[in-house]
C-alpha cells in the first residue's frame, strides 16, 4: 500500500554523538519500526550541521499511524534501544506531519532494496537536498499544492529530480506522546540533484520560487546513511 502520511523528523544532537545514534538507528530501529506498520524511508547526515540527524518515515494513513506508533514506542525494541538513542539528543520535537502535495507526489519506494545493517558508509558527496518553504499561515491546501508545483518546476529547470513533494497535513496528532509542529503551513521537497556541480544553481532556484512568503526556505544538503532505503 502506498503511504499517504509522512513525518520529516530533524533531531539536534549532543556534540559528537551522531555516529552513535546512526549506529543504533540503522542496526536496531529500521526493520523493527516497519514490522509494526510504518515505513522508514530515508535517514541522513547533514554534512554542514554535524549535530543534526534528519529522516523521513511514512504511514498508510492516519489510522495506521495511530496504531503503529504506540505499538513501537510501547514495545520491547524501543524499551531496549530507545534509551541509547535518547541519550544522544538535545531536541527531538522538530517534526512536520505531511501528506502528498498532489496524487503521486509522495515517495515511490517500489523496487528499492535496503543495504544490510553493518554496511560501511561511503559518503560520496551531497546526494540529496531537502527544502522547506514556509507558506502564509493558514494557507489552504489548494494554495500549498500550487506552491509545491512551482517548487517542483524550479527543481526540474535545473535538471534535478523531485523525489517527493509534500505539504502540511493538518490532521490531529493521534499519538500525543510524540508532538509535531502545529500551526505550520509548509511545502517540503526532497530533491536529487542532477550532478554535484548543479547544486548551487538548484539552491538558488529553490530560494527564488515566488510563493508569497517573506521567510526564506530552509535548505539542507543531505547524505544518506548506509542503511537508508533511498540511496
Amino acid at each position: 500500500m502506498t503511504d499517504t502520511v509522512f513525518e520529516l523528523r530533524r533531531y539536534t544532537l549532543k556534540p559528537g554523538t551522531r555516529e552513535a545514534l546512526i549506529h543504533v538507528f540503522d542496526t536496531h530501529l529500521v526493520e523493527t519500526q516497519e514490522a509494526v506498520g510504518m515505513s522508514v524511508i530515508c535517514q541522513f547526515r547533514d554534512p554542514a550541521a554535524p549535530d543534526q540527524f534528519v529522516w523521513f518515515r511514512g504511514f498508510a494513513d492516519q489510522a495506521a499511524r495511530t496504531r503503529a506508533l504506540p505499538a513501537f514506542y510501547g514495545g520491547p525494541v524501543w524499551a531496549e534501544h530507545g534509551p541509547a538513542a535518547n541519550e544522544t539528543m538535545l531536541a527531538w520535537h522538530d517534526v512536520l506531519m505531511l501528506k502528498s502535495a498532489a496524487p503521486g507526489s509522495g515517495f515511490d519506494t517500489q523496487g528499492l532494496e535496503r543495504l544490510p545493517p553493518g554496511t560501511i558508509d561511503l559518503e560520496d558527496g551531497h546526494n540529496y537536498i531537502v527544502a522547506i518553504h514556509h507558506l502564509a499561515p493558514g494557507a489552504a491546501d489548494a494554495g500549498a499544492t500550487l506552491a509545491a508545483k512551482a517548487i517542483a518546476d524550479a527543481v526540474r529547470s535545473t535538471g534535478g529530480a523531485v523525489i517527493a513533494s509534500l505539504i502540511t497535513d493538518r490532521s490531529e496528532n493521534g499519538f500525543r506522546r510524540l508532538p509535531v509542529r502545529e500551526g505550520e503551513c509548509v511545502a517540503v521537497t526532497l530533491v536529487r540533484p542532477a550532478v554535484a556541480q548543479a547544486i548551487p544553481a538548484l539552491e538558488a532556484a529553490l530560494r527564488a520560487v515566488p510563493i508569497g512568503s517573506s521567510r526564506a526556505p530552509d535548505i539542507a544538503r543531505l547524505v544518506p546513511t548506509a542503511h537508508s532505503l533511498l540511496r
